[in-house]
């Protein structure tokens, strides 16, 4: 089993050592792995790097307390085998692996007659099981902001920001069995236009230098040209709530945006002054702009959840912001994760906690070389009130155009108990940093963390007739963009506190047949050498888990 095991020794108690098939060789140089964290490291340890060392100690040891001198985890080479079984927390949690999965057609038409734009985020809104032992339910899922600078879209367009309605039904794979991604399949019923306080829809364009305010919060805006005094929204997540509405994390701002279950904005939450972007003293909400404190370009609220009993609601930034940064791409690791108390007040001015969460780091060629990329995360999806699922991954695959291999994509068991409550003025100021430079600060204790899923698990993929051939990527090449996370309880009375995980991709509207009102654009993804390839489908990949007793009865429809 690829677990964490508890430390045999009682100066690490709370931490934990790698089992042995995580202790592959380290590739590199000692010196290129300092500037993580890395004081010593023994022959025969870890291409797959839970680090640093204590002391300089012969001894792997990841801290399920994450003490101050923690760092993020290294991947160098491709880390293609997944866990079988984690503990975290004193709780343990099993994976039993890829058994399902469906695709939709790239070039399917919404509601609206537009190119249906696939998974940033996603909710199952009902799930029953049938009794011939498949399972049937409802689906809602959130597009971002509309085809931008793919194929022969020039910049972004003025795509009404919307949510989508399906029909599920899905049937396991029996055990040993293996096909194609035909397990699950959705059936579009419709969907709904995201509107604000006067009826306007919401639009995906670029807002430019445009500001307008919502409340206490500052809301992108082109104000003139295709978007006009339409709020500009890049939605990322969602999350539902009990009564039907749900939140969406917006990359624009960082905003949250709270609506009722038909659409229409029943508030905003503003991120904190530390993670607004700003440039010269002024907002700064554009994609297009690099702002000096804040969410870096396109790295907002990626992950937004909801306790599972409504009362709390987390954000997590999709990497550092640009003042926890350093100067290359893997000095961005340490993110935010922000906890809200919506049970009385739905939208409050200010989060309760703040958290850091550490995010993996890896060597794009996958070659052993130095990490330079972080693993920037794409999903958040809430267990309890302090432990989470969050996806994090690297940017290879199908709708990428680019040969690299894909070196790490999991979702990552996270717990917040024990770590360091970073709220407060010190901390949320502009340009307020707790990581100078992407190394964290001294005795900030970040969340605790642990590979659940491996998403680039070879042999699992192989089981659905997905694969990794990014040098000749075809229609069955897993998606660069795994976006979206959906849990359900698998109403098993043999096994009770089984679940089905949902991972969902985010297709960019990559087909070649693709059209936004009167804009009709061919956005087919590419090979490596720019040659046209098969459309980017929409992908959704099943897992079976085992959740600890408690976290599963919560997971009843």
């Amino acid at each position: 089993m690829a677990s964490l095991m508890p430390h045999p020794d009682p100066l690490f108690a709370g931490r934990a050592t790698l089992s042995p098939n995580l202790q592959a060789p380290l590739l590199g140089t000692a010196q290129r792995l300092e500037r993580f964290g890395v004081r010593h490291v023994p022959d025969g340890l870890g291409e797959a790097v839970m680090k640093p060392f204590a002391c300089a100690a012969s001894l792997l040891a990841l801290s399920l307390t994450a003490p101050s001198f923690a760092a993020p985890a290294v991947y160098l080479t491709p880390d293609t085998a997944s866990p079988k079984m984690v503990t975290l927390g004193g709780a343990g949690f099993v994976n039993h692996g890829l058994v399902g999965a469906g695709r939709l057609a790239a070039s399917t038409r919404d509601f609206q007659g537009d190119t249906l734009g696939s998974f940033s985020g996603m909710a199952v809104t009902e799930w029953r099981r049938t009794a011939d032992g498949g399972y049937e339910g409802k689906l809602m899922t959130l597009p971002d902001r509309g085809p931008n600078g793919v194929g022969t879209v020039a910049g972004t367009t003025p795509y009404d920001n919307r949510v989508h309605a399906f029909d599920l039904a899905f049937r396991p794979l029996a055990d040993g069995a293996s096909g194609g991604a035909d397990q699950l399949t959705l059936t579009p019923t419709g969907g709904f236009l995201l509107k604000d306080d006067k009826g306007h829809a919401f639009t995906g364009m670029d807002p430019g230098d445009g500001v307008v305010f919502c409340g206490r919060a500052a809301c992108p805006s082109a104000l003139t040209g295709p978007g006009g005094f339409r709020i500009s929204l890049d939605g990322e997540a969602l999350a539902r709530l009990p009564d039907g509405g749900f939140y969406v994390g917006d990359e624009y701002a960082a905003n949250i945006y709270r609506f009722d279950a038909h659409g229409a904005l029943k508030g905003v939450i503003a991120p904190v002054a530390a993670v607004s972007p700003r440039k010269d003293g002024r907002p700064a909400l554009s994609s297009e702009i690099k702002p000096q404190s804040g969410r870096r370009p396109n790295q907002g609220f990626e992950g937004v959840a909801v306790s599972p009993d409504g009362k709390r609601l987390f954000a997590l930034l999709q990497s550092a912001a640009v003042q926890d940064s350093g100067d290359g791409d893997a000095e961005r690791a340490v993110s935010r994760l922000f906890v809200y108390d919506i049970e009385k007040d739905p939208t409050p001015a200010a989060p309760v906690a703040e958290y850091a969460l550490e995010l993996p780091v890896l060597r794009t060629k996958g070659d052993g070389g130095a990490p330079d990329k972080v693993a920037a995360q794409s999903e958040l999806l809430a267990l309890s009130d302090h432990q989470f699922l969050v996806l994090a991954r690297d940017g290879a695959g199908l709708g990428s155009g680019s040969a690299r291999p894909t070196v790490y994509r999991s979702v990552l068991l996270v717990d917040t108990a024990g770590a360091t409550n970073l709220a407060g003025a010190k901390n949320d100021a502009t340009g307020a940093a707790i990581a100078p430079g992407g190394v964290l600060a001294q005795g900030v204790v970040p969340a605790g963390q642990a590979q659940l899923v491996n998403l680039a698990d070879r042999a699992g993929l192989a089981r659905v007739g997905v694969n990794l051939d990014n040098a000749a990527p075809n229609a069955a090449t897993l998606p660069e963009k795994l976006e979206s996370l959906a849990i359900v309880p698998a109403l098993d009375p043999a096994a009770p506190n089984d679940v089905f995980l949902l991972v969902g991709s985010d297709n960019d509207f990559q087909t070649a047949r693709g059209k936004v009102g009167d804009l009709a654009f061919d956005a087919a993804p590419k090979t490596p050498e720019g040659a046209p390839t098969a459309d980017n489908d929409s992908l959704v990949l099943v897992y079976r888990l085992t959740l600890p007793a408690d976290l599963a009865a919560q997971r009843r429809f």
